[in-house]
């Protein structure tokens, strides 16, 4: 296979400064992603639908654009993927299931308007865990998603194929959903940087439910700057969308680039154990990162977290029941078995386990904010093990990984997973940079310190 395009180096950052300057052709951009699609999907999987045509038209409408001076902003030009639970008007959106194959909408959701509208090209429709309801992205009906680092083992999910196309450089960027971890559990597999920011920053419109309450839409990218840059596109109100925010709108990427003194940060105590030893060793170099950026780690501690993603749980299992109760009646054979087996699950959650769990959820962000009241961000693994192996039964995703991620859809903090490096087996750590809601700057501030600070993680040699 020849070598990738030397364009796929470049991040939105960079991309957006020499697509301005004309520098580089967003034709010539979308056709390397094209081929770059061609030449590695087949084994990764990233991708349910290629909409190779609709981009090359995109591309030569925003350099037509660009040359004509009407530079729309940073994602003029620049070619991304969106998961397939994403509306886009005239192309297919399965949602990652049998049900929904032959589903074309007729409108386009909010992220996408908004993302088309800042002159974003479509290179497709990203693979998932069917119907967003797991963490493996082993879909049985359009392909098991590999990891880019290692193909015998996961992506996570459920938006595997978002957080595998931009470490295999098949997106420049991508928007996953994220409901007990769907964001960043595959950022940390595949060793990219996965933004659930605010419940509610982001409209939801358009985008198929898992769990109203607890789901979230947002940036899966290769830097903490690409995130900013990709949050401050799609963030705000949306009057299509009832439970959307109009807190205003700042520029994610203003406090990027600044130092840490005399900032204070939290390890969470409750979320800081039973991990494995690579996990430590690195969340541990981590810390001391941000020490010597000059920010002063403390332990703290949120008592409520140790039952947080049973909590997140109970919550996603009895909503994700509202939507599908009709399907699973009417068409249960159409499900792969373990997102069956959930559904049929859930119908054992009682009204009363139900309120309970949401009354829980109160008492986890009055926690959460105590913590904060102290300290800028609070600390914690993004999981307890590196990705695990495709298949592996005994590996407990609740265990390993929403243990880690649920707490915080259940209080709707703004969370950021970064990598921290990669374990002796070649597979990429992460950790979570947690916020106060709606102060998704300091989160990133402080992740795209670090970033700077840590260096570029190798590639993986697909």
């Amino acid at each position: 296979m020849a070598n990738p395009s030397p364009l796929l180096d470049f991040d939105v950052a960079a991309l957006s400064q020499k697509l301005r300057a004309k520098e580089i052709s967003p034709v010539e951009l979308t056709q390397a992603y094209l081929d770059r699609i061609e030449a590695v999907d087949e084994r990764i999987i990233s991708y349910i639908t290629v909409t190779a045509e609709a981009a090359r038209t995109m591309a030569r409408a925003a350099e037509k654009e660009i040359t004509a001076g009407r530079w729309r902003g940073p994602f003029h030009g620049v070619p991304i993927g969106l998961k397939d639970l994403c509306y886009t008007k005239g192309i297919l959106t399965t949602g990652g299931s049998k049900i929904l194959g032959e589903f074309v909408p007729n409108r386009d959701s909010t992220v996408w308007t908004r993302l088309s509208e800042a002159g974003a090209v479509l290179l497709g429709k990203l693979n998932l865990h069917e119907f967003a309801y797991g963490a493996s992205t082993d879909n049985p009906h359009w392909g098991t998603c590999r990891n880019p680092y290692d193909l015998d083992r996961i992506p996570g999910g459920s938006s595997g194929g978002s957080g595998a196309a931009i470490v295999a450089r098949t997106a420049a960027a991508t928007i996953g959903t994220d409901t007990g971890g769907s964001i960043r559990i595959p950022a940390a597999c595949c060793g990219c940087v996965g933004l659930k920011q605010t419940w509610s920053r982001v409209s939801r419109y358009g985008v198929m439910p898992l769990s109203d309450s607890l789901d979230h839409t947002g940036p899966i990218t290769r830097t903490a700057r690409d995130a900013a840059l990709m949050l401050n596109v799609i963030a705000g109100y949306d009057p299509n969308d009832a439970t959307s925010s109009r807190e205003p709108v700042p520029d994610y990427t203003s406090r990027l680039g600044g130092d840490l003194k005399g900032m204070r940060v939290g390890v969470i105590r409750e979320l800081n154990s039973g991990v494995s030893e690579p996990v430590a060793r690195a969340f541990t170099a981590a810390l001391k990162q941000l020490g010597a950026l000059g920010a002063a780690v403390e332990e703290v501690s949120i008592p409520s977290f140790v039952e947080g993603s049973l909590v997140t749980m109970v919550v996603l299992m009895a909503e994700a029941l509202e939507f599908h109760e009709h399907w699973i009646r009417e068409r249960p054979g159409d499900y792969g078995a373990d997102v069956r087996s959930l559904i049929e699950t859930s119908m054992t959650i009682t009204a009363v386990n139900y309120i309970r769990a949401q009354r829980e959820r109160n008492l986890m962000l009055a926690e959460a904010l105590a913590a904060l009241q102290d300290h800028a961000v609070l600390l914690a693994p993004s999981q307890a093990t590196a990705a695990p192996r495709i298949g592996d039964r005994s590996y407990d995703m609740i265990a390993n990984m929403v243990r880690f991620t649920g707490p915080f859809n259940a209080t709707g903090q703004p969370v950021v997973s970064i990598p921290t490096g990669l374990s002796g087996e070649g597979l990429p750590l992460s950790m979570q940079i947690i916020g106060k809601p709606f102060d998704e700057l300091t989160v990133l501030h402080v992740a795209d310190a670090y970033e700077r600070a840590r260096g570029p993680l190798p590639l993986p040699k697909i």
